[in-house]
C-alpha cells in the first residue's frame, strides 16, 4: 500500500512510519522539517512542505491508497491567542487541504482528533457517542473531525481517531513526567480525582494498522486504553514503579498561573472508553496502565 503520513517527523508520526515500512508498505512522509531521520531507509520517502498551503504536496496525496492525518501543532505550552490560531489552521488547514486531494472509491483517510473532544465530563463515561464538550479543544476536534469527514463525499472512507494520552518511551508525555518523577518532584495534578485516558504508543500504532485493514470502519474510534484510571493512581503507579513517592500534587492554582487556558485540558476528566475498537476485533496489548507503565520505563 502507498501511504502519505502528515505530521510525519512528529513523535508519533515517525514511529507509525517505522511501523508502516516494517509492514511491507511505501511510506511518504510530510512535514515541515527540512529533512527526516528516515528519509535513507528503502520505501521511504520525505516531502517537506507547509501543508496548511495548497501545493504540489497535494498531487502525492492524490496518488496515495491511504493518508494518515497526524498534523498539528503541539498544544502542550501556554496558548496565547496568537498560538490558538496556530493550533486551529494547523489542523483544520492541513486537513481541508488533504481532503480536496483526495478522491475515488477505494482510498482511505485515517484522520486525528482527541479526547478533548467530549471536554470536561467528571465521573461520566464517554463513548463514540457521547456529545461534544463547549470548550476551545472540543469544538477544535468538532471542527477538525467534520473537516476528515466531508473526504466520504468524494468516495473516501474515512476514520477518525479520537487520542488519548499517548504513552512511549524516548518522547511525547512520559518523557515530559519522567524527569520530575526521578528528581521526587512527580505527583497528581490538581485533586488528581479526574479520569486520566491514555494508549500505549505500540497499542496506537497497531490499531492505526487494523483501521488501515478493515475496509469496514468508518467514523469516529476512542484510541484509548479500556484502564482508564484516575490520575492521581496513575501518578501513584510511575511513582512505585521508580520508587519514587508521587504525593505531592501540583496545585490547581499554580497550573493555571504558570500554564494559562491550556491548564484546563490536564485538570479535565475524561473517562473515554474504546468501545468501537474493541468491537471490531482489536485486541490491546497493553489495556491496563500497570503493565503500560512496567514496559515503558524498562526501556527509558
Amino acid at each position: 500500500m502507498k501511504i502519505v503520513i502528515s505530521g510525519a517527523s512528529g513523535f508519533v508520526g515517525s514511529a507509525l512510519s517505522r511501523w508502516l515500512l516494517d509492514a511491507g508498505h511505501g511510506v511518504t512522509g510530510l512535514g515541515t522539517s527540512q529533512g527526516h531521520p528516515l528519509q535513507s531507509k528503502a520505501r521511504f520517502t520525505w516531502l517537506s512542505a507547509d501543508t496548511t498551503l495548497a501545493g504540489a504536496w497535494q498531487t502525492v496525496v492524490g496518488e496515495a491508497d491511504a493518508v494518515v492525518n497526524l498534523a498539528g501543532r503541539t498544544i502542550f505550552k501556554r496558548w496565547s491567542q496568537a498560538y490558538k490560531v496556530q493550533i486551529v489552521d494547523s489542523r483544520i488547514q492541513t486537513t481541508r487541504n488533504i481532503v480536496k486531494a483526495m478522491h475515488g472509491e477505494g482510498k482511505t483517510l485515517i484522520s486525528t482528533s482527541a479526547v478533548g473532544y467530549y471536554g470536561n465530563r467528571d465521573d461520566e463515561v464517554l463513548t463514540e457517542q457521547s456529545a461534544p464538550g463547549p470548550d476551545f479543544l472540543a469544538r477544535l476536534s468538532v471542527d477538525w473531525e467534520q473537516a476528515a469527514l466531508d473526504a466520504e463525499r468524494q468516495g473516501v472512507r474515512v476514520a477518525v481517531m479520537r487520542f488519548g494520552v499517548v504513552l512511549g518511551s524516548g518522547g511525547g508525555a512520559l518523557a515530559q513526567m519522567l524527569p520530575a518523577f526521578r528528581m521526587f518532584a512527580g505527583g497528581p495534578l490538581g485533586s488528581g480525582r479526574q479520569w486520566f485516558s491514555w494508549i500505549h504508543l505500540s497499542d496506537l500504532l497497531a490499531a492505526v494498522q487494523f483501521l488501515l485493514n478493515n475496509a469496514t470502519a468508518r467514523g469516529a474510534y476512542n484510541f484509548c486504553a479500556p484502564g482508564v484510571v484516575r490520575q492521581k493512581d496513575f501518578a501513584r503507579s510511575l511513582g512505585a514503579l521508580l520508587r519514587r513517592p508521587a504525593v505531592v500534587p501540583a496545585p490547581t492554582l499554580v497550573l493555571r498561573l504558570l500554564m494559562g487556558e491550556m491548564a484546563g485540558m490536564l485538570l479535565a476528566s475524561q473517562r473515554v472508553r474504546p468501545d468501537r475498537l474493541l468491537a471490531d476485533g482489536f485486541a490491546f496489548r497493553f489495556p491496563e496502565v500497570g503493565s503500560a507503565l512496567t514496559n515503558l520505563v524498562s526501556q527509558s
